[in-house]
């Protein structure tokens, strides 16, 4: 059996379309034949208009199959030439049985088969024949449709709603001009005629009104003859305000996670330090008793950096003095007024004068301008040792880093 292919095809386009209805399921079914006694073959194309099946009949393929259908009817001939001649009738007959006016009087049956995809035999009381088709594929399927049953369809609808005259109520060689003047003119300019076939209103709604009807479809449109031209102009649409635009995004907006908020506000520096007061500073003395205080407490420590510039100075002074013979025995030292009021001039001499058993010193002090100076008895050696060791370590002040507000204590008066 040979496979069904265009040149197959283009045979069976100067045929006409058969119908056979399956009763047991209801289903139409249109074929084509072409039988050539010449070459003793046969073809067939067979279609529910969703899938196509063919089958291709050589001479011994032919004869083959009608032995298998009427045994009683196959005799053997001896020489080739009845046997060719038989054949030969067999063409006949199956083309004759598949026309028009023959396929009326043939039964037709869908059958089991093991051989095909689709099988049906067609039958009357002298003969019964069978085909076996196979499925040509979906992409020559839906060549073959548009080539044999849609463009055809196409071009007839466009004859019988453009022709003055109904179709039906022409003559056979007035319809065979019309058809040929489509026909003719669908060949040269398939696009134009398709778009002059399907966009004449009437044309159009009446296939749009008989595919809802054959679909089962609710609301069938009308059929007009006259098709109005819509306003193509874009609308003009005001945008709405933005308050209105920015309300509902903000009710929309998704919750978001806390964050700390930092605001650009710039952190306050510290507040600087007021310069010292030498009148409230806490007083220094020479020797032990004088550097505590009647309660025994410590004096204030001074700042790190105004304060020190005083005693560098005042260390000099003391360094000088004691080198200087002539001025090596008065020490003075700053000292705030409640300490030059609780230390008198009587008392002013210390431990170290009381045990010498001598007399104060009348020459006058040498204080720094408003400040009352101490006198010091540098004749005692315990005295010094301790004067110097208080000054070492009061010089040798830790180094600090960037300055820091200081801490001031309650003022003493």
């Amino acid at each position: 059996m040979d496979y069904f292919s265009e040149d197959h095809s283009k045979l069976l386009l100067s045929t006409e379309w058969l119908v056979k209805i399956d009763s047991e399921k209801s289903i139409p079914y249109m074929l084509k034949i072409y039988s050539s006694t010449v070459d003793l073959c046969c073809y067939i194309l067979i279609t529910d208009t969703k899938n196509v099946w063919a089958e291709v009949l050589q001479s011994n393929q032919l004869a083959r199959r009608w032995r298998d259908c009427n045994p009683l009817q196959a005799p053997s001939f001896a020489s080739e030439e009845e046997e060719d001649e038989w054949r030969t009738a067999i063409v006949e007959l199956l083309s004759s049985a598949h026309s028009i006016g023959g396929i009326a009087d043939l039964t037709f049956e869908m059958v089991k088969t093991h051989y095909s995809d689709l099988a049906f035999e067609l039958g009357s009381d002298s003969f019964k024949w069978r085909w076996e088709t196979c499925a040509i594929g979906p992409k020559q399927s839906a060549e073959v449709l548009s080539k044999h049953l849609i463009m055809p369809l196409i071009s007839f609808t466009h004859l019988a709603f453009s022709s003055a005259d109904p179709v039906s109520e022409l003559s056979e060689a007035d319809l065979e001009k019309a058809v040929d003047k489509v026909g003719r003119t669908a060949r040269r300019t398939v696009d134009t005629h398709v778009k002059h076939a399907i966009s004449r209103p009437r044309a159009a709604t009446t296939l749009r009104r008989m595919t809802a009807m054959f679909n089962f479809s609710p609301d069938l449109p009308s059929i007009s003859s006259e098709a109005p031209k819509p306003d193509l102009r874009l609308p003009s649409i005001r945008p709405k305000s933005r308050a209105a635009s920015k309300a509902p995004q903000r009710l929309l907006s998704p919750v978001r996670a806390s964050t700390p908020i930092i605001t650009s506000r710039a952190i306050s520096p510290p507040p600087k330090a007021p310069p010292p007061n030498p009148l409230t500073r806490a007083p220094q003395a020479v020797d032990g008793s004088e550097t505590e205080s009647e309660s025994g407490e410590a004096p204030n420590a001074p700042a790190p950096s105004a304060s020190r510039m005083a005693e560098e100075d005042h260390t000099r002074k003391v360094q000088r003095s004691s080198t200087n013979p002539a001025n090596s025995k008065p020490s003075t030292r700053a000292a705030s007024p409640r300490a030059s009021r609780q230390h008198t001039p009587e008392r002013r001499g210390g431990p170290a004068a009381a045990a010498n058993q001598s007399t104060d010193d009348s020459s006058p002090p040498h204080p720094p301008p408003s400040k009352k100076a101490k006198r010091v008895d540098s004749s005692d050696e315990n005295d010094s040792e301790t004067e110097r060791r208080r000054r070492v370590a009061q010089i040798k002040l830790p180094q600090r880093g960037a300055r820091q507000p200081m801490k001031r204590g309650p003022r003493r008066f």
